[in-house]
């Protein structure tokens, strides 16, 4: 079953929470992941998985632990002179998924401008709810992408494991009414291979 995230602004301390995003709250011996240019890719969220447990009726990800998502997103959220990478699938080192098992010494990935300003947007609240279908338009977890016409072949045998969708909010877009979609086999899913996922961005 596909899980809905609902992303809203709070004041809140989101430190070690579930969050989208903001700063990482990595262990102490990952780094903040780079693209092939040595520049930090978009941190775009983080989930306590505990927290999907009771949603994830097919126990396709772990019910302990943290997983976090990384992508070279700067260009779709409006830096004009960032890489832009293309439509279809990106290539590898554009985009990284984490997971760890145990969360007891997490350490906030900071990232500032040379003036001293926060270089990231301000970290949001996730909230997690059932999905009314499986390739449902919106921000999810696991489900199908929610583009698939032309894909179909490709996305056989794979699971999304988040999605993307456009907001106005963050200016976030995709060359118009697009989506981005992590997805990853079932199988290397079950072995929790998640160097094995793949990026794509599908547009209509």
């Amino acid at each position: 079953m596909a899980i809905r995230i609902n992303i809203q602004p709070t004041q809140d301390c989101l430190v070690g929470q579930s969050h989208w995003w903001g700063f990482p709250d990595l262990p102490v011996n990952v780094k903040w992941p780079e693209n092939k240019e040595g520049e930090l890719l978009t941190f775009i969220c983080q989930v306590r998985l505990e927290e999907i447990a009771a949603l994830d009726s097919e126990g396709l990800l772990p019910h302990e632990g943290m997983i976090w998502f990384f992508a070279d997103m700067d260009y779709f959220l409006g830096d004009d002179e960032a890489q832009c990478h293309g439509m279809g699938e990106w290539e590898p080192g554009a985009y990284k998924v984490i997971y760890v098992k145990v969360t007891d010494h997490l350490c906030t990935h900071e990232y500032y401008w040379e003036d001293g300003q926060v270089a990231v947007l301000e970290a949001e609240r996730m909230r997690f709810d059932p999905s009314e279908s499986e390739e449902e338009f919106g921000f999810k977890l696991l489900g199908m992408p929610a583009m698939t016409e032309g894909y179909e072949n490709e996305n056989e045998g794979l699971v999304s494991l988040l999605q993307l969708d456009e907001e106005e909010r963050w200016m976030m877009r995709f060359f118009d009414s697009g989506t981005i979609n992590i997805m990853m086999p079932r199988e290397a899913l079950q072995k929790r291979n998640f160097d094995e996922c793949t990026l794509v961005l599908h547009s209509s």
